[in-house]
């Protein structure tokens, strides 16, 4: 299982949101690039961006920072969400050096273009399925549609997704603990990998994914609780890979 941090950019800024609201944002830095560049240093071997201003609009508007960042560091692998709703958006990314593109609203409202940038780019498509009450949420979380989450990550994955980032939005920003059940529950039943997001908050929601990792969750997006220090990247990393090796560490 792998800990991927966060680095989400409203207006040229890292920031982080709570629910997803724009108008609740926490500024933590002002250069996502370097923030980028901590994290790796850290030990990160994947970033996950979201361009939050693109998610909204529906068009890459923070693009030039996440190419700056891919740029500068090409051994990290590092996806990007937020605003790609079109093969030139996903080939300009990809064609950046970004490892994957995150596909939300459209693979929601229309499965076979995850297929399109597939068949082009193959092995290069992560589905990415926002959870609240019950609803799959599209177009940055503003709306909303009601269909089977299980149903809609296999159609993805049968048209060429490599993996779901699962997020429960009633979590996110909240630090109040991630989804366990369900995603593990979904991974349990999803064709590919599973990607759990929102909510994380320390060590013990990292212990607990840990627990059902071998259903299928390929890894952890963490945000807030990094950014706050409720959870050390370098102790959480230390935890995964004494779980995943069955050695004994001192901070379980």
């Amino acid at each position: 299982m792998l800990l991927i941090p966060a680095i989400d950019i409203k207006d040229g800024r890292c920031v982080r949101l709570i629910q997803g609201d724009m108008r609740a944002a926490t500024v933590y830095s002002n250069d996502p690039v370097s923030q980028a560049a901590r994290w790796i240093e850290e030990g990160a071997r994947r970033i996950h961006i979201v361009d939050l201003n693109g998610a909204v609009e529906g068009k890459p508007v923070n693009a030039d920072i996440v190419g700056r960042i891919a740029r500068q560091h090409p051994d990290i692998e590092i996806q990007i969400g937020g605003g790609i709703r079109s093969l030139d958006t996903a080939q300009r990314y990809l064609d950046e050096g970004i490892d994957f593109v995150i596909v939300g609203t459209r693979a929601v409202n229309e499965p076979a273009f995850v297929g399109e940038i597939s068949a082009r780019f193959p092995g290069s498509v992560i589905a990415g399925i926002d959870v609240r009450d019950g609803a799959v949420a599209t177009e940055g979380w503003l709306g909303s549609r009601s269909v089977d989450v299980t149903q809609l990550a296999n159609t993805l994955a049968a048209h060429g997704a490599v993996a779901i980032v699962y997020t429960d939005i009633a979590r996110d920003g909240m630090l109040s603990g991630v989804n366990v059940s369900a995603t593990a529950e979904l991974a349990a039943q999803a064709a590919v990998p599973v990607i759990a997001s929102g909510g994380i908050s320390g060590l013990g929601d990292i212990r607990a994914l840990l627990k059902v990792w071998e259903r299928g969750i390929f890894g952890a997006i963490a945000g807030k609780s990094l950014y706050e220090g409720t959870l050390d990247f370098s102790e959480a990393t230390k935890l995964i890979n004494a779980r995943l090796h069955s050695q004994p560490v001192g901070v379980d």
